[in-house]
């Protein structure tokens, strides 16, 4: 039972542990100051609050009493994986009274010395309507008999704290857009004034000036007409010529802002397009020939291009598959290659803060991504390919 034992300890627990989890909405604060209080009321050594990822494949620990609050943000599980994982994927208590090496769900993690603790009891983190969120554990020095109103206790602490911390989770989402939002702006403002620039050299240097070349050899087509015809067809032809040019350069400029192939194709047609511009490497499509928004098509369309640069350049891939899906509620892309491939997290840590692509083109694109309320992954391990996957809501962006 609690030190002191009876009900009032408990209830002082949850009272404080309502407290803790109403001052705000800063996930860490939260989860922090819930471990400091378990291990103080319950009389254990430490406390480890592991929380599940937004796919529910992965335990993250994100919260824990020192000396392991260091760890904090480096250690996961695999669902299933150590007494964390087989609670999380079971949905069920687990105490250990002694010899945790001798039951076959423990994982000893070297940095968590869980050779210093004999004790321990893991509860999973669920909401009332039974959504996992996590796991809390307690371990203790010595030798503890967990009681079954030890492992009750802990439970209506995880169950306060799952609706917190979803709330708290929302709000961490919230700000992420907002960010994500900001920066977007910034790069949309830059992209347009680069684009601005861009047409205006292209107009300066190539349109006009074929235009102004246009105009003189229709002028002089008109002098030659009555006196010298031939002369004159000779100047209408090189007009004609100057005139296409123009209106192939003209074409061109369009296309940098929205691809016209997909006004003329199709999302579907569009991809199978692009797989032939990248000659030597094989491109296989495999697409939904549905039409989507015009945005939800321009994002698709870019990614696949941005993905397609990224293989040509970097990847040494003998073979590329696009597949374009529409399950339902959702459009979702995929460009695998067969390539050399790269190590995810060395990706996340060159960039702090952020789990998404490196590289303008592909940050971009998971930015619009978010924006559009989907999300960009990359899927890769050395020697094993790579796979870019967008997957975005259809069901507010549908139309034409």
């Amino acid at each position: 039972m609690l030190a002191g034992g009876g009900a009032q300890p408990e209830a002082r627990l949850l009272s404080r542990i309502i407290d803790t989890i109403s001052a705000g909405l800063d996930l860490d604060r939260i989860l922090q100051g819930v471990a400091d209080l378990v291990t103080e009321t319950t009389a254990t050594d430490v406390c480890f609050v592991h929380l599940v990822d937004e796919q529910g494949r992965r335990l993250h620990l994100r919260g824990a009493t020192p000396p392991f609050d260091e760890m904090v943000g480096q250690i996961e599980l695999a669902l299933g994986e150590g007494v964390s994982g087989w609670v999380a994927d079971h949905g069920e208590p687990v105490v250990i009274v002694g010899d945790k090496t001798a039951d076959p769900r423990y994982r000893y993690i070297p940095a968590l010395r869980g050779e210093d603790y004999t004790s321990m009891l893991s509860v999973p983190v669920v909401t009332p309507l039974g959504h996992l969120v996590g796991v809390i554990n307690v371990h203790t020095k010595a030798r503890r008999e967990f009681t079954a109103a030890d492992v009750d206790l802990l439970r209506s602490v995880a169950g306060l704290v799952a609706g917190a911390i979803e709330n708290a989770r929302l709000h961490e989402r919230l700000a992420e857009r907002e960010e994500a939002l900001e920066r977007f702006a910034e790069q949309t403002v830059e992209w347009q004034e680069n684009e601005s620039r861009r047409l205006a050299g292209e107009i300066h240097d190539g349109i006009s000036q074929r235009i102004v070349s246009l105009f003189f050899h229709l002028s002089a087509a008109a002098d030659s007409l009555e006196n010298a015809p031939q002369v004159a067809a000779e100047q209408i032809a090189r007009a004609q010529e100057l005139a296409a040019a123009a209106l192939d350069e003209t074409r061109l400029a369009i296309a940098g802002l929205r691809p016209t192939v997909l006004d003329d194709l199709g999302l579907a047609a569009s991809l199978e397009s692009l797989g032939h511009s990248f000659p030597g490497l094989p491109v296989r499509v495999e697409a939904t020939r549905d039409r989507m928004s015009e945005h939800v098509e321009t994002a698709v369309y870019r990614t696949a291009q941005e993905a397609l640069q990224n293989v040509a350049k970097h990847s040494r891939a003998q073979s590329v598959r696009i597949r374009l899906s529409a399950p339902p509620g959702r459009v979702m892309l995929e460009v695998t290659d067969d390539g050399a491939g790269f190590d995810p997290a060395a990706v996340r840590a060159a960039r702090p803060g952020r789990g998404g692509p490196t590289g303008f083109g592909l940050s971009g694109m998971a930015e619009r991504a978010e924006l559009l309320g989907g999300k960009l992954e990359l899927i890769s391990a050395p020697g094993r390919g790579t796979t870019v996957r967008l997957v975005l809501p259809l069901a507010q962006h549908a139309g034409g």
